[in-house]
């Protein structure tokens, strides 16, 4: 089983796992043990999975506003963990590669492994949930019809991109490509450098 099939296999197991409650506030409970990229990569799409329903539930056109805000706050934080698992996966894969001597004309890919990692797991969940919409009984034939469209669409786009990762891999293992990662620096949620929370701290930086 080569990464991209690991990885989903795992996206696809979280995700029932996650459909047994359908609730946002169940606690994750990760099979794979700590420090495994089995473990990350369970959190990783449990994190996606859990924000995807909160991003439906805050769409609400009759949703209490302060309920709204607390919920806006918590796809914050998710973000922000988000991020951090993206770059312990990167780190994973520094790791990995370590050793691996660079050709002389070794390049660098566009984005690294763990962020073409993270579009696989957000494409996951949106097969699941257009595969519900093409299934669905109480919609009109037409409606139907449309998200069987996109459901293949989306499923050509899940074996493009297991098939451009699982290359980049190869090259990077053969010394063809190397990885640099850029840590996402976020300002919004550091309240050193966001001006409206240090500004409530008397513009102390």
């Amino acid at each position: 089983m080569n990464f991209t099939e690991q990885s989903l296999a795992i996206f696809e197991k979280v995700i029932g796992d996650y459909h047994k409650y359908d609730d946002v506030d169940t606690p994750v409970s990760n099979p794979y043990a700590n420090g495994t990229i089995e473990n990350c990569l369970y959190l990783k799409n449990w994190i996606d999975t859990v924000q995807w329903h909160l991003e439906d539930i805050i769409r609400d056109p009759e949703i209490d506003p302060a309920e709204a805000l607390k919920i806006k706050r918590r796809i914050d934080r998710s973000n922000q963990e988000r991020t951090d698992l993206v770059e312990m996966i990167d780190s994973w894969f520094l790791e990995k590669f370590k050793d691996v001597r660079m050709l002389p004309d070794a390049t660098i890919n566009t984005e690294s492994p763990a962020w073409a990692v993270d579009r696989l797991s957000i494409l996951a969940l949106k097969i699941y949930h257009m595969r519900i919409e093409a299934e669905r009984t109480d919609s009109t034939d037409g409606q139907r019809r449309k998200c069987a469209d996109k459901l293949a669409v989306l499923l050509e786009q899940r074996s493009d991109l297991s098939c451009a990762i699982d290359q980049l891999l190869g090259d990077m293992e053969a010394g063809r490509k190397y990885m640099k990662v850029y840590r996402q620096m976020k300002m919004y949620n550091d309240p050193s450098l966001n001006p409206v929370l240090y500004a409530q701290n008397g513009g102390k930086k």
